[in-house]
């Protein structure tokens, strides 16, 4: 997808087709949307949409699972060639009364340049009165809490958590399926119409955790990177084959490095898959030596 801060990495480091001459900030890579579908690649379901598969043959795809009316998590691969806008997704019960979603995700950092940062939270001591002043003579990110950053590294944001993502990084996404983003500062700059970005101020104010200070990156706990309520995140450094995920469950991969082979597929570096609740040939079998991935699946009942 064309942003106004993106990139052409998706195309250089993992080889994505792009359209010429745009700056593509986004990569949808599984997601079930009303406006953005993924098709199977793939196998004797290829050409059908995600939607259709999860409307149609869920038990099989995905096992039993909660019923919602769409699949409930979405991939990305996200190129930030610039800051993206300082945002905020809107927790459940100020979601509800706004009209939106809310949305929990986290980012893992794939690449990103040596001075690379992203704004998570808030410096400690700063209000809720000093931040509304900011807004007014655009300072308000000299407010944000700032974290360096390099590959391998992740961090959860859970609704509510103020946050931006700075120049030079590359990272993969996992998020609750919402595409709800109240903007509350842009950097002074304008779009590809040459207007500035609308900001959703008034409604960010209403969605901002004012109570979260300086947030850290994930500390993983063996594998798991976050546990939480609407996914469970790990890395595997896979040595040996392994099995996707337990029978009856289905599980997404995305291949940080080294390549894999499943169900007499190749999988490289930057490619998202869905190993299905009833696939047999589940086992994943690492191709090279430092062959790494993320596991993303739903959290037990």
């Amino acid at each position: 997808m064309e942003r106004i801060w993106g990139g052409r990495r998706l195309e250089t480091r993992f080889r994505k087709r792009l359209p010429k001459g745009m700056l593509i900030g986004e990569s949808w890579e599984i997601v079930d949307r009303p406006e953005a579908q993924s098709l199977v690649r793939d196998g004797p379901l290829r050409g059908r949409t995600l939607h259709e598969l999860w409307m149609e043959d869920r038990e099989e795809i995905f096992g039993d699972i909660p019923d919602t009316a769409r699949f409930p998590l979405v991939a990305k691969l996200i190129d930030a060639r610039e800051e993206l806008s300082l945002q905020v997704h809107p927790p459940s019960r100020v979601a509800k009364a706004l009209g939106g979603e809310m949305k929990d995700e986290i980012w893992y950092v794939l690449d990103a340049v040596p001075d690379a940062q992203i704004y998570a939270g808030l410096r400690r001591g700063v209000t809720r009165a000093q931040f509304e002043a900011a807004l007014e003579n655009s300072t308000v990110a000299e407010l944000v809490h700032r974290i360096s950053v390099k590959g391998g590294d992740a961090i959860f944001m859970p609704s509510g958590r103020l946050h931006t993502m700075g120049h030079g990084i590359l990272v993969a996404e996992i998020q609750q399926n919402s595409d709800t983003t109240y903007r509350v500062f842009d950097w002074n700059r304008v779009g590809t119409d040459g207007e500035p970005r609308p900001l959703h101020v008034t409604e960010a104010m209403q969605s901002i955790d004012f109570t979260d200070i300086e947030p850290d990156l994930i500390q993983p706990r063996g594998e798991t990177l976050v546990s939480d309520s609407v996914f469970v995140v790990e890395k595997w450094d896979l040595s040996s084959e392994r099995e996707a995920a337990p029978p009856g469950k289905f599980a997404i991969l995305l291949c940080l490095d080294g390549e894999i082979d499943c169900a007499g597929l190749k999988f490289k570096p930057g490619d998202f898959f869905l190993v299905p609740a009833a696939l047999q040939d589940r086992n994943l079998h690492p191709r090279d030596a430092g062959t790494s991935l993320l596991r993303t699946m739903l959290p037990e009942l």
